[in-house]
């Protein structure tokens, strides 16, 4: 059979027929982090392959099946396309869309992110997360426009916004897209000329605050962004180990508006990357799989793959780490003293909110993060 592995691409030769899980073992690949896909649906470890089957093996960077038994979904007992370990279940296409569903609804009541008559900005980056966010918050029936932001990484970034724009086009939803580079001169790959300061860095403050200033300007309640278990649990494991609390005091799935800046919320923090892949395989969503050609050494995804080892031997292990941080930890031990949303004031350069260093008088001009990189960024040029 020819098995197609993905990101980067690489095809095997592999004799039939054999399970799924032969057929990973084989390639030594932890069965944990990807989806299997034959025939365009996906497929169990428990599966026999033919000689001649095409199969693609998609990494989604999570945990998941370890079960050799024959796989039935536990809601209706018809065969099954993905297990979750952790919940000890497993999900024909039907109920797996019910159970993602059931989690965003469980995470939007339990920190009262949104409501119906509020309006919703989702970031979208034609990732599979971020896509499928918004199919679930339209699906919901709330009102729920994108913001694409264009990071100018070349043919990555023009495919990404091919992939957004069309299911904004499918679902007869509202696309904003921003152009770093036309916006405000520069692009990611500019960033890299940066001594000290990695890209990953400079994109995710780009991100932060285009999205803030769009949802401002665009009288939007509540910003929702694709961050998901995996996302979080890493976050809190990188904070955890460097002891940044300020960081620590601040991880949460439902910020609220302070000084100027809208409320922000992740509405799918509660499911991992492979139960997200597997959603927009079943919902028929197509999305980005290449990783960013920038994110390499990103030690984030160090301390995903971290986790997913202790993931694969104790599942469930990403998602106690992060509730009990979220339920016992975060309010009582990490709280900002002295914190205060009049704190912050108007950037001297773009008028947007901002704090002033430590120590500096609130009546002194103050350039925000965004400007002063900014400014780094196009002296390089």
């Amino acid at each position: 059979m020819k098995v197609k592995l993905r990101n980067p691409d690489k095809t095997h030769e592999v004799a039939g027929p054999a399970t799924v899980a032969d057929v990973l073992a084989g390639l030594e690949i932890n069965p944990e982090t990807v989806l299997v896909i034959h025939d365009g649906e996906l497929v169990t470890r428990d599966r026999t392959l033919p000689d001649d089957a095409e199969v693609e093996v998609r990494p989604v960077i999570s945990g998941g099946s370890r079960s050799p038994r024959k796989l039935r979904c536990h809601a209706c007992g018809h065969p099954a396309v993905l297990e979750i370990a952790r919940h000890r279940a497993s999900y024909c296409a039907t109920h797996l869309v019910d159970h993602v569903r059931s989690q965003v609804r469980t995470a939007i009541d339990k920190h009262t992110m949104l409501s119906y008559d509020e309006r919703v900005l989702v970031a979208v980056s034609g990732g599979k997360d971020s896509l499928a966010l918004w199919d679930i918050l339209l699906d919901m029936g709330y009102s729920v426009d994108g913001l694409y932001l264009g990071l100018g990484i070349g043919n990555y970034s023009a495919r990404s916004e091919q992939v957004v724009t069309e299911f904004a086009q499918r679902r007869g939803a509202t696309l904003h897209t921003v152009d770093l580079a036309d916006e405000y001169g520069y692009d990611i790959p500019d960033a890299t000329r940066i001594p000290r300061r990695s890209a990953c860095g400079v994109c995710g403050l780009s991100k932060r605050y285009v999205f803030n200033r769009v949802a401002l300007e665009g009288g939007y309640e509540v910003m929702a962004t694709g961050h998901n278990l995996d996302d979080e649990a890493a976050t809190l494991l990188g904070n955890v180990l460097r002891w940044q609390t300020p960081f620590l005091a601040r991880q949460s799935p439902a910020l609220p508006e302070a000084g100027g800046r809208a409320r922000k919320v992740k509405p799918l923090y509660r499911l991992g990357e492979r139960e997200m892949a597997a959603y927009c395989v079943v919902r028929g969503l197509d999305y980005i799989v290449e990783e960013c050609p920038l994110v390499g050494g990103n030690t984030v995804l160090r301390y995903k793959d971290a986790l997913n080892e202790l993931e694969r031997h104790s599942p469930g292990t990403k998602a106690q780490f992060l509730f009990g941080f979220l339920d016992r930890a975060r309010d009582e031990h990490f709280s900002e003293p002295g914190h205060s949303d009049g704190d912050a004031i108007s950037c001297s350069e773009c008028g947007m909110p901002t704090s002033p260093p430590k120590g500096q008088a609130t009546d002194e001009p103050v350039r925000c993060a965004f400007c002063r990189t900014r400014g780094r960024v196009l002296a390089t040029l």
